[in-house]
């Protein structure tokens, strides 16, 4: 998003230049002008998709100047910021096609609210109506979060979505490590402490940017934070995910606590992760009756065995009639691919396109974004057909 802005006010201008910087897309100030008149007579060559207006110094006289300003930048959206009463200016502004006023001194949650309607509008970033997937172990050392990061990275590369991956972890949560060797910044504990200023900017910049496509919300590095997480946070961090992401997967871990029970509550759909042995069925076995005691529908729980060999002595089918449940997807056991990429935190299909491990996770993908199967497996078959070359 590409803007000018017009002000005498050196910090203001600082300031709206940091606050874009913090932005995805980013706000870029191309030029500044000090005032209306300078702004109407110096044409930027580069036509800007945003014009900001500090109506600060601007009186009734120069007030017709907004009109002028509107039929130079047609396309642009105006965005006025006003001290005090400026009623004259105000309506010479609105009557000029003025979409955004704000108050001085800039608030900074609102400013960012204003700048998501103006990107939609813009045409730069769209509202979305994103689905909430959760991944969840049975039982520990089930592989739960090797596969909700590199499921979440398969669907920002293989499907083109766009993905937000949160670790609900309670406790040394480390799903970042597995996809970036990037240090979190921010955790979800940090937004929690700060939700008042939660929206889809806020968002943005306190993950880790795997790709510009995906990013990953750590856990909270320190248990005495848990404190300041209360369930309603949750809520409002989903809600705001939904508007800017086409899938938020939850790696939930294995701890059901007020916090991860609400993320659940409001999944599209949950994934128990297990093995085929008989501690994971018995473990899941009481996962499942807790989330049926919840009043949760069958339909929205989707079972995958992880490291599944065929012809062993236990079936699907007998794992299927112990729990009541469908097994809707099995991963194969690839120990070397799976540890390569765990060692390295580099996702699997930077490493292993062509092994059994990745074509696993583009059928899942394929699998859960059903409209995109038959594009994507064409997809899937390229990048392995040249893996293999």
């Amino acid at each position: 998003m590409k803007a000018l802005m017009i002000s005498r006010d050196g910090p203001l201008h600082d300031e709206i230049a940091a606050q874009g910087a913090a932005r995805m897309p980013v706000l870029r100030l191309l030029d500044r002008r000090a005032s209306l008149r300078e702004a109407v007579e110096r044409v930027l060559a580069e036509a800007p998709e945003l014009v900001i207006v500090d109506a600060s110094d601007i009186g009734a006289d120069d007030a017709d100047l907004f009109e002028r300003l509107a039929r130079l930048y047609p396309a642009a959206v105006l965005m006025l910021l006003t001290r005090g009463q400026q009623q004259e200016v105000l309506i010479r502004a609105m009557r000029a096609g003025m979409r955004e006023v704000l108050q001085l001194p800039l608030v900074h949650k609102a400013f960012h609210e204003a700048m998501d309607r103006v990107d939609i509008q813009a045409g730069v970033t769209q509202l979305r109506d994103g689905k909430v997937l959760a991944f969840i172990s049975c039982k520990g050392g089930s592989g739960a979060t090797f596969l909700a990061t590199n499921f979440a990275y398969a669907l920002a590369t293989l499907a083109g979505c766009k993905v937000l991956l949160i670790d609900l972890h309670g406790q040394f949560g480390d799903a970042t490590l597995y996809v970036s060797d990037q240090k979190p910044s921010m955790t979800l504990s940090d937004i929690c402490a700060q939700i008042a200023r939660m929206d889809g900017a806020f968002l943005a910049s306190c993950l880790v940017h795997v790709t510009p496509d995906f990013g990953v919300l750590a856990a909270a590095d320190d248990p005495a934070h848990k404190v300041d997480m209360q369930p309603d946070h949750m809520d409002r961090i989903l809600a705001v995910a939904r508007q800017h992401y086409d899938y938020i997967v939850l790696d939930v871990g294995r701890q059901i606590d007020a916090l991860s029970l609400r993320a659940l509550d409001g999944a599209d759909a949950i994934y128990p992760v297990l093995q085929l042995a008989l501690p994971d069925i018995r473990d899941a076995r009481r996962l499942l009756d807790i989330f049926r005691s919840l009043g949760y529908p069958g339909e929205r729980l989707r079972l995958i065995v992880n490291r599944y060999t065929k012809g062993g002595r236990l079936r699907l089918a007998d794992l299927e009639q112990a729990l009541g449940a469908e097994v809707v997807h099995t991963v194969p056991n690839d120990y070397l691919a799976a540890t390569d990429s765990v060692n390295q935190g580099v996702p699997l299909l930077q490493l292993s396109r062509s092994s059994a491990l990745a074509r696993s996770l583009a059928e899942l993908v394929g699998q859960v974004t059903q409209r995109r199967v038959t594009e994507s497996r064409s997809l899937f078959d390229r990048l392995f057909s040249r893996s293999e070359a």
